[in-house]
């Protein structure tokens, strides 16, 4: 099984070595450390980590500033870790899309759970944002093929089924799909009209 891959953003670097030595000891694999926030969102961008955590306080970028371009550019979940739990943070923490918060201090069974939770939660993001991507793209093909079932129905006089199953021959023939089937009839119907 391959080992999850972390990078820890922490301007303490003590913090970061409990952290790193906790993280291994659970069977995570550290893939970088950084100092502040604009350094963790870099790191990230080239090493393309499964989860990133960072403390919320840090020079340059704080931690939530660095989660909201993280989750943003869907680069990684993040998980914060700080000593502060007031609500104006979790809010602020929250609209930028954090996976999860730990406040410190912690103990190293309080990190796999985050860890873990984090990592489905964004999983689930991410199947989210396909299946709507996917129901967007079936819209779309929806309303191209309704559109040249009616420019079929209205140039070559058939019925709303006829014009169906003349546009799926069509995609069969041509082994093309639906979608581009029915933007080459609305595109040829366009053209003629224009002509």
């Amino acid at each position: 099984m391959d080992r999850t891959r972390i990078i820890i953003a922490d301007d303490e670097s003590l913090i970061r070595m409990d952290l790193r030595e906790m993280l291994s000891q659970l069977g995570y694999l550290v893939v970088g450390e950084a100092g502040d926030g604009q350094s963790a969102v870099n790191m990230a961008r080239e090493l393309k980590p499964d989860i990133v955590i960072m403390d919320i306080k840090m020079p340059d970028l704080d931690g939530i500033e660095a989660a909201r371009i993280l989750t943003q550019e869907r680069l990684a979940p993040v998980l914060l870790l700080t000593a502060y739990s007031d609500r104006e943070l979790i809010d602020r923490a929250r609209e930028a899309g954090v996976a999860g918060y730990l406040v410190k201090p912690f103990r190293e069974s309080d990190l796999a759970p985050a860890i873990e939770i984090a990592l489905a939660r964004f999983a689930e993001f991410r199947e989210l944002e396909k299946e709507i991507g996917d129901l967007q793209e079936t819209l779309e093909t929806r309303k191209l093929v309704d559109r040249a079932k009616g420019i079929l129905m209205d140039t070559q006089g058939l019925t709303e089924a006829e014009a169906f199953r003349r546009i799926q021959k069509m995609s069969m023939n041509t082994r093309k799909p639906m979608k581009e089937v029915a933007e080459a009839i609305i595109l040829a119907h366009e053209a003629t009209k224009k002509a």
